[in-house]
C-alpha cells in the first residue's frame, strides 16, 4: 500500500509518498513548492487571490506527483497560516474545487498529538514518558505523554514567522529591547504549559520542526545529508549560546551560519529564543532532534486506525464552512493536468 500526505505550511508545500507495509511509513518520494505563504498575508489578514492561485497549483502539482508514484489522492493539511487567515473557508473550497484535493485545517491540539505519535514511533518505547516540542511559523506545539498518544497537548501562538513579524520586522540589527520583549512574551505565554511539563518529569525531550533542525546544526550536530539515522542532540547551553550569535548579526545575513537557510535566516533568531526559552522552563537540557513529525503522525494514523479518523476530519470541515461561505467560488488558473 502506497500513501501520499501533502503538508501546507507557512513557507512550502510538501509531498511525501510512503509505502506503508509491515505498519511503518518507509518515504518512497519526497516533494516541496515555495510559496512562502506568511509572506503574502499581513497578520489577521486574507490570503490574496494570488497567493491562493498559487497554493492551487502546489497542490495540483503534489496531487499529479503522487499518482505518478502510484499513491492515492494526498491527505492534506494546512497549518496556521491557512488555518487563521477570515478567508480560510473560501481557501479550502477553492483547492477541493479545482483539484479534487480535501484540503483540510487540523486544530493545533490535534497537530500537536499527531506529532507526538510521529516522534513516539521514532524515538520507541525505551525513551519512556516523552516530552515534545515542535516550533512552526505560526505556532508553537508541547506535548507530553506516556503512551502511543499524549496525555497533555498544547498549542501557543509562538511561531517563528509571527514572532519575528511582530517584535522584529523592520530591524537590519534587531534591538536588545525587542529581543527582551519577544522573550518576556515567551515566558509568559508559556509559563502554565511549561509548569505541567516540569510536573510530569519527562525521562525523554523530542524537538522536530525545520526551525530545531537547523538551530541543531548551527550549534553543531551533523549535517541533513548525513541521513536521519544519525543522532542529533540540542543542548540548551549551545542554543543560548546561539541565540547571542544570531542576535548580533543582520538577518540576511544569517544564512551564512552552518544550518540556516536563506528563507529561515530572518526567523531564525525568534524560533531560537522560542526554543531556548521553552527548553528553560519546562527544564530541559537536551532535546533529541527527531526527523518523523505530523507528517509521519499522519501517515502512521492512518495505517493504524485506519482511514476513517480522516473522513471525520474532513466531515468536520465541511460541517464548519457556512453554506454562503464560498458562493460565489475563487476561479483559479491550474494547470493542463
Amino acid at each position: 500500500m502506497r500513501l501520499s500526505v501533502v503538508d501546507v505550511g507557512s513557507k512550502t508545500v510538501r509531498l511525501v509518498v510512503a509505502d506503508a507495509e509491515g505498519g511503518v511509513p518507509l518515504p518512497a518520494h519526497t516533494a516541496k513548492w515555495k510559496l512562502r505563504l506568511s509572506e503574502q498575508v499581513e497578520p489577521g489578514g486574507r490570503i490574496p487571490d494570488e497567493a491562493v492561485r498559487q497554493l492551487v497549483q502546489a497542490v495540483t502539482a503534489a496531487e499529479i506527483t503522487a499518482q505518478q508514484w502510484g499513491a492515492a489522492v494526498p491527505l492534506a493539511f494546512a497549518t496556521t497560516v491557512v488555518r487563521n487567515a477570515p478567508n480560510r473557508h473560501e481557501v479550502l473550497r477553492a483547492v477541493r474545487a479545482q483539484t479534487g484535493v480535501q484540503l483540510c485545517t487540523l486544530p493545533g491540539e490535534v497537530e500537536a498529538e499527531l506529532t507526538f505519535l510521529g516522534a513516539r514511533r521514532w524515538m520507541g518505547w525505551r525513551s519512556g514518558p516523552l516530552a515534545l516540542l515542535d516550533i512552526g511559523g505560526g505556532s508553537l506545539e508541547v506535548a507530553f505523554g506516556r503512551g502511543r498518544l499524549p496525555d497533555f497537548v498544547a498549542s501557543l501562538p509562538l511561531g517563528a514567522d509571527r514572532l519575528t513579524q511582530e517584535f522584529l520586522a523592520g530591524q537590519q540589527l534587531p534591538s536588545p529591547e525587542a529581543v527582551k520583549a519577544l522573550r518576556r512574551k515567551v515566558r509568559h505565554q508559556l509559563r502554565d504549559v511549561a509548569a505541567r511539563i516540569r510536573w510530569e518529569g519527562p525521562r525523554t525531550a523530542a524537538a522536530t520542526s525545520r526551525t530545531f533542525q537547523q538551530l541543531a546544526r548551527l550549534c553543531g550536530a551533523s549535517p541533513g545529508r548525513h541521513g536521519p539515522f544519525v543522532e542529533r542532540e540540542l543542548r540548551r547551553a549551545d542554543l543560548r549560546r546561539s541565540v547571542e550569535r544570531l542576535a548580533a548579526i543582520p538577518g540576511a545575513e544569517r544564512s551564512r551560519l552552518p544550518g540556516i537557510s536563506a528563507p529561515r535566516s530572518d526567523q531564525s533568531l525568534a524560533g531560537a529564543v522560542v526554543g531556548h526559552t521553552a527548553m528553560k522552563l519546562t527544564g530541559l537540557k537536551t532535546v533529541t532532534i527527531c526527523p518523523w513529525a505530523i507528517r509521519e503522525g499522519i501517515l502512521l494514523r492512518h495505517i493504524e486506525d485506519g482511514g476513517s479518523w480522516w473522513t471525520e476530519i474532513s466531515r468536520r470541515e465541511d460541517d464548519d464552512i457556512p453554506t454562503d461561505a464560498c458562493a460565489v467560488p475563487l476561479r483559479i488558473a491550474t494547470p493542463a493536468r
